[in-house]
């Protein structure tokens, strides 16, 4: 090991969370350990330096894919950990978890990520500058998520006052209509990654991408490594099989956990759970900021919860199908709220072409509220 790579180790990192998943498989497989909440807690912390190395997998193969396989690439498995952890909550018949890991994802990387990164960038610039038309154009088409996650309660509220006879609300209707929105969502996300990726890619990847070409050479040059496709792919494919090992032990413990610890479902699946999916992605977007390359901090915050909407929500609609017990998208109104609200500010915060540090507060003050509101939340309201 060179004196190089030694002093990288001992820097403070996401790594050395990694500790925790020995400690998860043995609270998992050691009897004498056997604590649900403990397994939960510590199953949070290691799957955040997993999801971490899935990125940084990723990053390094789509160096050897070129740009468009490449950006497709990093399109896909951007929200690969939450994926995961949501289709184990789904096959453990937690729908009202995977349904608040969405709504948490998206207002999480709008709100959190985003506060974070304009306070951190803010506080070493005064102004920051970004291309608010591409930033702008992501924001917009957030809209989309927020109307895709109102349409099926608005339905719910005006069928059930239809009598049945009378063609009124009925689950399977309401099924009926989330399938179809799903596939509106998901052939809209094929839409978006070919108008990104192929014929307006100059108007996305200009300068945000040459950023992001640099940095990585940068990252490359500092830590003195890089990585074949080879290296990349077995690194991408452990690291996954060890989200999912995790994920398994999360989604076991989380009903005992949640009760241990006064959570209710929904809170769980909107802060807990999304949280620790998007923590390493977190950072990235904190550290592009703190080096005044907020188009690139932006791409990874408003990207990640575009993502979600268009393409992880209808995934898993589809994947609940394969499951045997269809999963619909209607949402509890607090939810929908909390969606169009943080794609309301995002679009007014990213509508001039830049930030400053209060900015980053009211991002995070709204956070907070919405996080505050799912707590005391009873949980009768938030059923599914």
């Amino acid at each position: 090991m060179t004196e190089q790579t030694k002093n990288s180790w001992l820097r403070p990192s996401l790594d050395w969370l990694l500790v925790f998943v020995p400690i998860a498989i043995a609270f998992r497989f050691v009897p004498s350990l056997e604590n649900p909440t403990a397994l939960f807690i510590i199953s949070c912390l290691a799957i955040i330096p997993l999801a971490g190395w899935m990125g940084k997998a990723t990053e390094h193969l789509a160096e050897h894919l070129g740009q468009g396989i490449g950006g497709l690439l990093n399109a896909t498995f951007g929200n690969a950990a939450e994926l995961i952890i949501a289709l184990f909550a789904l096959s453990k018949g937690l729908e009202g978890v995977v349904k608040a890991s969405i709504t948490g994802s998206i207002i999480g990387n709008m709100l959190l990520v985003l506060g974070l990164s304009i306070i951190a960038g803010g506080a070493k610039f005064k102004i920051q500058k970004f291309d608010r038309t591409a930033a702008s154009t992501t924001a917009t088409a957030l809209t989309l998520g927020a109307i895709a996650l109102l349409v099926p309660s608005v339905f719910h509220i005006v069928a059930a006052q239809v009598p049945v006879a009378n063609g009124g609300w009925t689950p399977q209707k309401e099924q009926s209509l989330s399938l179809a929105i799903a596939i509106v969502l998901f052939a809209t996300y094929l839409g978006t990654l070919y108008f990104s990726l192929v014929t307006h890619k100059s108007f996305f990847v200009g300068e945000a991408m040459q950023g992001a070409a640099q940095e990585v050479g940068e990252e490359v040059e500092r830590s003195g490594e890089h990585w074949s496709k080879g290296k990349s792919i077995a690194v991408l494919v452990i690291a996954t099989a060890f989200v999912a090992l995790i994920s398994e032990f999360l989604v076991g413990a989380v009903e005992d956990a949640r009760g241990a610890l006064g959570f209710t479902e929904v809170f769980v699946g909107v802060i807990v759970v999304a949280i620790i999916g998007n923590a390493a992605e977190h950072s990235s977007a904190i550290l592009m900021a703190m080096r005044n390359k907020m188009d690139l901090s932006l791409g990874i915050a408003l990207g990640s919860s575009l993502q979600i909407a268009l393409f992880v929500a209808p995934v898993l609609v589809f994947a609940s199908y394969l499951m045997g017990h269809p999963m619909n998208l209607e949402f509890t109104m607090p939810e929908v709220v909390a969606v169009a609200a943080s794609v309301l500010i995002a679009q007014q915060i990213s509508s001039d072409g830049e930030s400053n540090w209060v900015e980053g507060l009211q991002l995070l003050a709204v956070y907070a509220i919405l996080g505050i509101l799912f707590y005391f939340l009873p949980e009768t309201v938030v059923g599914h």
